[in-house]
């Protein structure tokens, strides 16, 4: 197992680039994809795109992001890449079903956008176990999916 302590940079860095390209065309990068809760997390076990296993330990004052280079030598260069975050939108009827909307989300530490008279929801886990928390909302019209 391959134990990563640092953060060398990111993908997007001038004197890293370079490298990471050079590398690439080795066939040398290897990725770690990340959901965004994972991102927020210090120590963890993960393997990567190529089958390295790997367990991350950072200091605590240190975070994860999207592009953070973990490893980079002459060999091999090892990047975390963060997964599409999923959204689910939900119309409320109105400005009540709204504001009721906005307390049930918040009683629940949803992680929330507002879009244009929408509330957007962030994914965090089966997209089920939210619709199930939202029946009452659906059945009686107080809102509704976005896309439904």
């Amino acid at each position: 197992m391959l134990m990563l302590t640092t953060i060398h940079g990111l993908m997007t860095d001038d004197a890293l680039h370079e490298r990471l390209h050079g590398l690439s065309h080795n066939d040398a990068v290897e990725t770690i994809r990340l959901e965004r809760q994972d991102m927020q997390r210090h120590r963890l076990r993960v393997e990567t795109d190529k089958g390295t296993i790997c367990a991350i330990a950072l200091p605590r004052d240190v975070s994860l992001e999207d592009g953070a280079i973990l490893e980079i030598d002459e060999n091999r260069a090892i990047v975390v890449r963060a997964i599409e975050e999923r959204w689910l939108e939900l119309v409320p009827r109105d400005a009540e079903a709204a504001l009721e909307l906005g307390y049930h989300a918040g009683n629940l530490h949803w992680r929330v956008q507002f879009r244009d008279g929408r509330l957007a929801v962030a994914l965090e886990g089966p997209e089920q176990a939210y619709l199930d928390r939202l029946t009452m909302f659906f059945d009686d019209g107080r809102a509704q999916r976005a896309d439904g």
